[in-house]
């Protein structure tokens, strides 16, 4: 399944990135690469074979929770750009 011109482009928008035509067909040829390697995978036999999450175990290292001193509300927004009702604005970057 290889992605179109037009599909790499809206991924890019999707990724808020702005590409260059040279750059579209440049990841684009990268990801149809990478897609063909999963399309590889798919022929593999894996019946029989647990499913795992990770290549290696992995240990949760938990400790303590300990309360500590903490900036107040206040201090924490005296370095926001800009605050309103004890909130961070930020720009909006969802499209409506």
């Amino acid at each position: 399944m290889a992605l179109s011109h037009d599909e790499v482009k809206n991924v890019a928008l999707l990724a808020r990135l702005e590409l260059t035509d040279a750059e579209i067909e440049s990841q684009a040829v990268h990801l149809n690469a990478l897609l063909a390697q999963f399309e590889k995978l798919l022929e593999l036999d894996v019946t029989g074979i647990e499913p795992t999450s990770h290549s290696v175990r992995i240990v949760n290292v938990l400790r303590e929770d300990v309360i500590k001193p903490s900036l107040s509300r206040a201090e924490v927004l005296l370095n926001a750009p800009e605050a309103r009702d004890g909130c961070f604005v930020v720009p909006r970057i969802v499209a409506d």
